[in-house]
């Protein structure tokens, strides 16, 4: 049975699968081509550990980033929908319980926010 989110390593675990399978999308791949991971991923690690669990390591601005990336190549609504099921999948295949649905319900929200900034009033699909 699988267990809950519960501390700074399951974030690290899921990101790291979750990784492993939107790097190599066929959808939204190419939008992590020039990421550097080693760099990356104890900084999404921090978003993550704010979002779930409160504590004040994160201090950068989500959405500038995701501007950036979006002048580079258009972040499209597909493409949000397409993160929030891998993301949601991510999380089912390793997590069970209340943070891990908190997780999902975050990362779609984030989704929706990141796209709705960007594009405008087109909404993701997805459950929230």
């Amino acid at each position: 049975m699988a267990t809950d989110i519960e501390n700074r390593e399951d974030i690290e675990r899921l990101l790291d699968e979750f990784y492993k399978v939107a790097v190599i999308d066929g959808e939204i791949g190419h939008h992590f081509d020039s990421l550097d991971l080693i760099a990356h991923l104890p900084v999404i690690s921090d978003f993550w550990e704010k979002v779930l669990f409160g504590r004040p390591v994160y201090f950068n601005n989500p959405l500038a980033v995701h501007q950036v990336l979006h002048a580079r190549s258009p972040l499209l609504p597909e493409h949000f929908s397409r993160w929030v099921v891998i993301f949601r999948e991510t999380v089912d295949r390793l997590f069970q319980g209340e943070m891990a649905e908190m997780a999902k319900l975050r990362a779609f929200a984030i989704g929706h926010n990141l796209n709705h900034r960007l594009n405008g009033r087109v909404v993701i699909e997805g459950t929230a």
